[in-house]
């Protein structure tokens, strides 16, 4: 059995081209549309890694990775953050909360799978 992905976004035509695309490519793959959503189900499924959107209703992605990381039980489970936020204030946002990797809109779905893949492959959080 593949790696278990959840793919956190609130448009859900890009989730289906994600989710679709990890399936493909092996990955057992759940799927949340908004940020209370996603800290739900890393708590509950327990996921080896997280595809996060910043840009969301209610909690955004950078609060949403925050909240991951506080948390001993989610600290150290990868996440990529995927956003249309391409300013340099942005990135450096998403690397200070603590993103394994940032990813900009527009992307292929295959980047996703390579940045899942690579980020799978990388060492543990320290």
């Amino acid at each position: 059995m593949g790696n278990r992905v959840l793919v956190v976004d609130d448009h859900a035509p890009m989730v289906d081209l994600i989710e679709d695309a990890l399936i493909r490519a092996g990955f057992v793959v759940s799927t949340a549309s908004d940020g209370q959503q996603c800290l739900r189900k890393v708590i509950a499924d327990k996921p080896d890694l997280v595809v996060l959107d910043v840009v969301m209703p209610g909690m955004d992605g950078y609060q949403v990775l925050r909240e991951l990381r506080r948390r001993a039980e989610t600290a150290d489970v990868p996440v990529i953050l995927l956003t249309v936020c391409r300013e340099h204030r942005d990135v450096v946002q998403g690397w200070m909360a603590g993103a394994s990797m940032y990813l900009k809109k527009p992307c292929s779905p295959e980047e996703v799978v390579a940045a899942v893949r690579q980020a799978l492959a990388a060492p543990a959080r320290a």
